[in-house]
C-alpha cells in the first residue's frame, strides 16, 4: 500500500509541476491537508508566496494556523520548491 501511495504522490507532484506556478498551490491544497480538512476548507488565492485558505470559523482558523509549518513542508515536498512561504487562514465571510 505504501508503494501505491508513493507512486500516486509522485504522479501528482509531476502534474502539479506542469501547471502555472500561481495555480499549483490551489490545486495541491486537498492533497496537502487531507480529505477531511479539504472538505471543510477552500483555497482562495495564491500570490507572492502567500496562500489564502477559507475555513468555517475562528476555531478552525486557530487549529489550522498551528499546522501552518507542517503544511508548508508538505507543499515544498509536493511541488518540489519552496513556493508557499505563508499560509493565512480566514473564517468564512471574513474577506
Amino acid at each position: 500500500m505504501e508503494r501505491a501511495a508513493a507512486a500516486l504522490t509522485n504522479i501528482m507532484s509531476e502534474l502539479l509541476r506542469r501547471v502555472p506556478v500561481q495555480d499549483a498551490p490551489l490545486l495541491a491544497w486537498p492533497a496537502v491537508c487531507g480529505q477531511a480538512v479539504a472538505a471543510r476548507t477552500r483555497a482562495l488565492q495564491f500570490a507572492a508566496g502567500r496562500l489564502l485558505i477559507e475555513v468555517p470559523d475562528a476555531a478552525w482558523r486557530a487549529q489550522l494556523a498551528e499546522l501552518e509549518a507542517h503544511y508548508r513542508r508538505q507543499f515544498a515536498a509536493l511541488l518540489g520548491r519552496n513556493q508557499v512561504r505563508q499560509i493565512d487562514f480566514i473564517a468564512a465571510g471574513a474577506k
